[in-house]
């Protein structure tokens, strides 16, 4: 699927027609890192040859329709969950994780990387003002609600790496080491009072659980298994619990969204709910009443291949306690990556890797509709707002 979907309007917001404007104070910013150096060829992610640079779009999601206010050029993979970008904050800067890069030895490979980028969000255009090494792979990517920690979970290492954070100024405070370089750590979220952060595990099938103290991490050994390939994850605001989903065997099965239970010591999974084929993004509302999350749906599949569909879906559940209840669903652009959530909970952004686009949502509670289109400059590969 390359075009727009049927009866959905494309709005009208590519940077070749929009200059950069100041962001407002009272904006709400989505930033979106987008690869340009990969593609999807009849069900594989391949490597595009003399690919222009990857870049970074920032978009002002206080308004509607949501308008893009910016773009800078900064490493960004596909390869790894959408939950490649973090937000300071105050909004005054994002972090952006590069996990994979070209090969210098063999231009038609990918190999990993460990670039994180620290992008000023106050500049007018925004900038990168720092290049730091994480670790390798470098992945899922999450600043503390005090801004003063950041973790970067490095896929291709079985680590976690600590930042301190000053103002805008990022510096190493070590690695936490999780497992093998097959563990797969894939992201990395902080509780709300900062004291605990969960890792998913896509390589062996763990959540492991992380203690913080100041800028003390540990790994307290243990940990959680939920289902096949723990990914993308999100923690509600009120710290009760958390979800995450399961990536399973991208063989046209249908994969699972699971339910942490926060409030026990340790945390464990107390529920799971059936989603589709190779869910990918997951992030809870504002309010921490729902969870919304971008499946593939078979969209990444060669066409012919068990499985394939021509779109992705984008599917909100209700929490109530520990348990999650179909809200809506609605069809977007295929090989969905994340999602985002305006302040009031009513409009969302969904990526979607076929269309090189976000596609704009509506949410009214009962009704999701897809009702618009974004196109960035690249394949847009991971998307954040500031946790809430």
């Amino acid at each position: 699927m390359q075009g727009c979907l049927p009866g959905v309007r494309t709005l009208a917001l590519t940077l070749a027609v929009l200059p950069f404007l100041t962001v407002h104070a009272a904006a709400q910013l989505a930033v979106s890192a987008n690869d340009n150096k990969s593609a999807n060829s009849e069900g594989r992610t391949v490597v595009v040859e003399n690919a222009p640079p990857d870049t970074v779009t920032i978009i002002n999601l206080s308004v509607f329709p949501p308008k893009i206010v910016g773009e800078v050029k900064a490493p960004a993979s596909v390869v790894g969950p959408p939950s490649s970008v973090a937000i300071a904050p105050d909004e005054s800067f994002a972090l952006v994780t590069s996990g994979f890069k070209i090969d210098p030895a063999n231009p038609k490979n990918a190999i990993p990387d460990d670039k994180l980028s620290v992008i000023d969000l106050k500049s007018s255009p925004p900038a990168v003002i720092g290049t730091l090494q994480a670790g390798m792979g470098a992945s899922g990517v999450s600043i503390n609600r005090a801004g003063t920690l950041a973790l970067v979970a490095n896929r291709s290492e079985g680590t976690v790496s600590v930042f301190t954070i000053s103002g805008k100024t990022l510096a190493p405070a070590g690695k936490v080491q999780l497992g093998d370089t097959k563990s797969g750590p894939s992201h990395a979220a902080f509780t709300p009072n900062g004291k605990m952060a969960l890792v998913t595990r896509d390589g062996d099938h763990r959540i492991s659980v992380i203690s913080v103290d100041g800028n003390k991490v540990e790994d307290t050994k243990r940990y959680m298994v939920a289902g096949i390939r723990p990914y993308s994850m999100s923690v509600s605001p009120k710290g009760d619990v958390a979800v995450l989903v399961n990536q399973g065997g991208n063989q046209g099965d249908v994969d699972i969204l699971s339910v942490v239970d926060l409030k026990q010591n340790p945390p464990r999974i107390v529920d799971h709910i059936t989603v589709g084929q190779v869910p990918e993004g997951a992030t809870m509302s504002p309010d921490g009443s729902y969870v919304a999350i971008t499946i593939q749906n078979g969209s990444a599949r060669a066409r012919g291949q068990q499985g394939y569909n021509d779109h992705g879906l984008v599917k909100i559940f209700r929490i109530h306690g520990t348990k999650l209840t179909f809200a809506a669903a609605a069809k977007v652009g295929g090989w969905g990556q994340g999602i985002v959530w305006s302040k009031n909970g009513k409009v969302l952004l969904a990526q979607s890797g076929l269309n090189k686009s976000l596609d704009v949502l509506t949410f009214n509670g009962s009704q999701l509709k897809t009702v618009g289109q974004i196109k960035v400059n690249g394949v847009p590969a991971g998307i954040r707002t500031v946790e809430h």
